[in-house]
């Protein structure tokens, strides 16, 4: 079988979100209770992208520069993030991840983990091999593509 691009579309659109629902269940569930949902995503993200910029976190988060620097500063008091000079220019800063964060962080993602293994783990080997290859091509695929679009070569 050779599916379309169009077909290829339509099952993303299909599949994606219930994955990343029951993702984002096990990750809300399984974070700190007393950080919210935002503050885990803006933590998640400097994790993933270290030395974002206040703009890149709010860019990602869909947030004004003002929400997201009230959001960023909660996190800095409380020692979860951290705001560092950047290198090349005094006037930028760039945002980190503190060990604290980390482990905040680390907990949530490793219980997360488990419980997508146990998940994948009623899967046959053949699937899991599949499954595998196939976020292999997502990777190459959206990578390249979110380059693309942000001028990057």
């Amino acid at each position: 079988m050779n599916p379309s691009p169009e077909e290829s579309a339509r099952e993303l659109l299909e599949v994606i979100p219930v994955v990343m629902r029951d993702i984002r269940s096990q990750m809300r569930s399984r974070r700190s209770p007393d950080l919210t949902v935002p503050q885990f995503r803006a933590l998640g993200f400097v994790d993933r992208n270290r030395g974002s910029s206040l703009s890149d976190v709010a860019y990602h988060m869909g947030l004004t520069l003002p929400s997201t620097s009230k959001l960023v500063d909660g996190l800095i008091s409380r020692g979860l993030m951290a705001r560092e000079e950047h290198p090349d220019d005094r006037r930028r800063l760039k945002l980190a991840v503190t060990r604290r964060g980390l482990s905040t962080l680390e907990t949530s993602r490793r219980a997360t983990l488990a419980y997508l293994s146990a998940k994948l783990g009623n899967a046959s080997g053949e699937q899991r091999e599949l499954i595998v290859g196939a976020m292999g091509a997502l990777r190459s695929i959206f990578s390249a593509t979110a380059y693309r679009e942000q001028g990057v070569k």
